[in-house]
């Protein structure tokens, strides 16, 4: 029955096809139904390639199978072949009373959790709380593991967050031969699947393996042209190395240690530590590894076939990895950064609730989507119920009124220097005479000490104060200068008022 399962196959086509449209056209308010959306349109457009494919191979007819189902229908008796395919359906159901019949009209239709679909969507699963539903990054784990690294500094997860992609001197102080340990290669293999695998959840329609593809030709030529940052070839090393200025540019490099020194004496005293010599003598046998490679047939700027090159381009490839994916996700970053200097100034129970705020509005929302089916009710939930005109907080929703009062948020301060600017509430009031627009506007009115004019608003105020102090400011100056200095018998110099 070919014949059968070809028009099922096209009609589950067009089902997937409708079930993609009707997921398009809504726009989910929260980040949790936007996801669930974004996967459940990322499986039906799997599951169209897998059809597809199916229906082409029917098409094909490599074995004749559908070419001599046509035949027997066209020249045969027709109602010998209906009755004959009607006994096999009957015989089939016969034998399996209980198989469900799929119903495609229903398969691809958004369900409410009263019609058998669940409140808890598959994004509930994939999302730490602190990722917050692909919102910030979570990389505590990766943290810890990055302390434990041998020769690291000490870094706060905040400082953490800022330097992660970075894997050059000064910024970071792993030395070439600490990052070929197995740790140091976990390490940065975990980070670069972690960052992939947050890509992929956050972005489910969207093209990643060619985005990777990219990623593999763009460290391909560098590492060709060798221009990876912090994984050239080392050149042999002849004699003393002359002192270079490296790293921050601003004192001597030593490529052997892979130190900075600012000092000139303290450099020329370590080069006889022992440390110095035991990095000297591993760069150097770095560099005739390289150079051996070079006589047995190898170009100079070629990669050698060792055993150490091939795992230090492995560890370069994932270094190129996690730069290249840190940049494309730098608007999570920075919200990780500032969502962590927020948190950090919560107390326990605010972060507890915060995070059930968080849970009650995804299970609000989730049965709501998916009920609506009236143009009204849909107008309804978009609306946000402030018959008093609250500030918004961070998730959308008005602040509560207790917050509202306690900061003074109803008082109403205007700024004639502003251009009549009003602040609403008296810690905006005293943050603007710091910014741009207050000072703009008393550089406007001539006045360049901004420091002294605080809490003045009025233009006419200003300008006396002004004037005041320039006042002042000459009378001072002409007092100084018109001072007779008087000396006594003794040598002490004192003002002539004094001295008569």
């Amino acid at each position: 029955m070919l014949l059968e399962e070809q028009r099922f196959l096209h009609e589950d086509l067009e089902r997937l096809e409708q079930g993609i449209s009707d997921r398009i056209a809504e726009d989910p308010r929260h980040i949790r139904e936007r996801l669930n959306r974004d996967h459940q349109i990322s499986g039906f457009l799997t599951r169209i390639q897998e059809q597809s494919k199916r229906l082409v191979d029917i098409y094909n007819d490599a074995e004749g199978s559908r070419t001599r189902e046509i035949q027997s229908i066209s020249t045969g008796d027709p109602f010998d072949e209906f009755y004959k395919q009607l006994n096999e359906i009957k015989d089939f159901h016969r034998r399996y009373p209980n198989e469900p019949v799929e119903n495609l009209e229903r398969a691809y239709k958004r369900k409410a959790p009263g019609e058998g679909e669940s409140a808890t969507s598959e994004v509930d699963h994939m999302f730490t709380g602190e990722e917050a539903f692909g919102r910030f990054l979570d990389l505590t784990t990766l943290h810890e593991d990055y302390l434990n690294l041998s020769g690291v500094k000490r870094l706060t997860y905040l400082q953490y967050l800022d330097a992660f992609d970075t894997f050059t001197h000064p910024h970071n102080p792993v030395k070439r031969a600490d990052k070929t340990t197995d740790q140091y290669f976990n390490y940065v293999g975990r980070l670069a699947s972690y960052l992939e695998d947050f890509l992929k959840r956050t972005r489910p329609l969207e093209d990643l393996d060619k985005l990777f593809r990219t990623f593999d030709q763009d460290f391909e030529k560098a590492w060709e042209a060798n221009e990876v940052p912090g994984w050239g070839l080392e050149a042999r090393s002849t004699g003393p190395t002359a002192p270079v200025t490296e790293g921050a540019g601003e004192g001597i490099w030593c490529p052997d240690c892979e130190k900075e020194f600012k000092n000139e004496n303290v450099y020329k005293n370590h080069l006889s530590g022992k440390k110095h010599i035991k990095a000297a003598e591993a760069r150097k046998a770095r560099g005739m590894e390289a150079h051996n490679g070079d006589l047995n047939g190898h170009a100079p700027n070629s990669r050698g076939n060792t055993a150490l090159r091939l795992k230090e381009r492995a560890i370069a490839e994932r270094e190129f990895r996690v730069s290249k994916l840190a940049a494309i996700m730098s608007n999570q970053r920075s919200s990780t950064r500032v969502n962590v200097e927020r948190r950090q100034g919560m107390t326990e129970r605010e972060r507890q609730m915060e995070l059930d705020a968080l849970f009650a509005e995804s299970a609000e929302t989730a049965p709501r989507g998916a009920g609506d089916n009236s143009d009204s009710d849909s107008d309804d939930d978009s609306k946000i119920y402030n018959p008093l005109k609250l500030p918004l907080a961070w998730d959308g929703k008005p602040i509560p009124y207790w917050l509202y009062k306690l900061h003074g948020l109803g008082v109403e301060f205007s700024c004639e220097i502003c251009g009549n600017f009003v602040y609403m509430g008296r810690r905006a009031f005293d943050k603007h005479f710091n910014e741009a627009r207050h000072i703009y506007g008393l550089k406007c009115l001539g006045i360049t000490n901004t420091t002294l004019f605080r809490e003045i608003t009025g233009i006419e105020d200003a300008l006396k104060l002004w004037d005041k102090i320039q006042r002042d400011k000459k009378k001072e100056k002409t007092g100084t200068e018109n001072v007779v200095q008087m000396e006594d018998a003794d040598g002490n110099v004192m003002p002539e008022k004094v001295y008569y």
